[in-house]
């Protein structure tokens, strides 16, 4: 009876314990499938020659992503020639991050990378992005290298001392690991759906 009973509460244990989720540094990613601004699907594997990945989760009104709106656009112009593209992705909740406020801010702002619309919120789970923005740089076979901050001046890019996503990025091409692998990213929390 005594060792029925601790398998009981061994399984309750096991069953009370949190889910992970997300990803974490060293895990393998997962490819998507979204639909960016031009209308047309996007998904990581489209990039057949790419050496990595720097996928953001973004959206139109935080005042952190419009901080930062510049300093994407620039890692775009950097980076997707040296094989390494920059795709952002939008999963917030509500009218300002609708899909044609999207196509308005990515007209109005000239984005060069993709900009996808994570309508059903499941490739912002999957990944565990909590904040914009959030970035998650990817080896290109999909290893989580880095996750976190683009840099450590969230709201004034002269203030910027330590560039997180650039060394990560350089680390990637240079088949190293990362010298700082995770960090606080900051700030909006995600504005999820309610659930119904």
């Amino acid at each position: 009876m005594k060792r029925l009973m601790m398998i009981v509460i061994a399984l309750v244990a096991v069953a009370a314990s949190p889910v992970k989720q997300g990803f974490d540094v060293g895990d393998q990613a997962t490819d998507f499938k979204l639909k960016n601004v031009d209308g047309k699907l996007v998904s990581l594997s489209d990039y057949k020659d790419a050496k990595g990945y720097v996928v953001i989760f973004d959206c139109n009104t935080c005042p952190y992503s419009k901080a930062y709106s510049q300093r994407i656009i620039n890692l775009d112009r950097k980076y997707t020639a040296k094989g390494i593209p920059v795709i952002a992705i939008n999963a917030n909740e509500g009218s300002g991050d609708s899909f044609e406020e999207m196509v308005r801010i990515a007209n109005k702002k000239k984005f060069n990378h993709p900009y996808l619309y994570d309508e059903t919120q499941a490739v912002a789970k999957a990944y565990g992005a909590t904040n914009t923005p959030h970035v998650f740089v990817l080896t290109k076979e999909l290893k989580v290298a880095y996750i976190g901050a683009i840099d450590d001046s969230p709201r004034n890019e002269k203030g910027v001392t330590k560039r997180y996503v650039e060394d990560a990025i350089e680390a990637v091409l240079a088949g190293k690991a990362a010298p700082i692998t995770k960090t606080k990213a900051i700030g909006c929390g995600i504005k999820w759906r309610s659930a119904s």
